[in-house]
């Protein structure tokens, strides 16, 4: 019986935001727990704080980063506020009036940067009870809600859904699931041994603590959970979709 959910996480851009919240929107060089159930979240149609807070304290996440994308993350220039009409600015100060310049009266315009993952390729691994994998594994194959990786402009290039399984663990599901590609060309970036990243236990060696576990949409908290990551020992599998590559 298949306690293991796989996803495949592949698109020219990528962001996961993680300890940003302001101008500097920056990305980890991962997909996040937080994100992965966001994604999840999306497929089952939910949006309330309840339900997404119990989804994410019942399944454990790990990543494997198949091709981790670009050395550095593409920093893009995007101003918030501004604009008209000029009686209705966009931003509030913290008293919650309108935000004008001081000089001219204005309504103030904030620059922000937001960073991207580029043509990254990851493998998000859930595991929890068979029935939650069962309706997770159908909800990310019949989305109630169209997906993003981190931004609404970072469409997937491929469906999430990679098949099923049941492993002894996170690390034995990563370690042991083929990395699945169209053709060789989409793979010759692969990196045969890749970083995995995984949920556990605070005291197993190695673990740093994270604030990545969702705890309410609405007010952008997180609980911290400790995660561990290392370079797979062996190489893994590679398996072409396109059976003519």
């Amino acid at each position: 019986m298949p306690n293991t959910l796989f996803l495949r996480l592949e698109s020219p851009l990528q962001s996961w935001g993680e300890d940003s919240q302001w101008s500097e929107r920056r990305t980890a060089p991962e997909p996040t727990k937080s994100g992965i159930v966001g994604l999840l979240a999306c497929a089952l149609g939910w949006n309330d704080d309840a339900r997404i807070r119990d989804l994410s304290r019942r399944v454990r996440v790990g990543v494997r980063c198949d091709v981790p994308g670009t050395p550095a993350p593409l920093r893009d220039y995007h101003t918030v506020g501004g604009g008209y009409p000029k009686d209705e600015p966009q931003l509030l100060t913290a008293e919650g009036k309108p935000k004008k310049t001081q000089t001219t009266g204005e309504p103030h315009t904030e620059p922000t940067w937001r960073y991207y993952l580029c043509d990254a390729s990851f493998l998000a691994a859930m595991q929890a009870d068979e029935p939650t994998i069962d309706q997770l594994a159908h909800a990310v194959q019949f989305p109630v809600w169209s997906f993003f990786l981190g931004r609404k402009s970072c469409i997937p290039t491929r469906p999430l859904f990679d098949g099923v399984g049941d492993y002894a663990s996170l690390r034995d599901a990563l370690e042991k699931q083929p990395a699945r590609f169209l053709n060789r060309a989409e793979a010759r970036k692969f990196q045969a041994r890749p970083r995995i990243v995984i949920e556990c236990e605070s005291l197993e060696p190695g673990s740093v603590r994270r604030r990545v576990q969702l705890v309410s949409r609405q007010y952008w908290i997180h609980e911290p959970r400790y995660l561990r990551e290392y370079r797979a020992p062996n190489e893994i599998p590679v398996e072409y979709l396109d059976e003519g590559a």
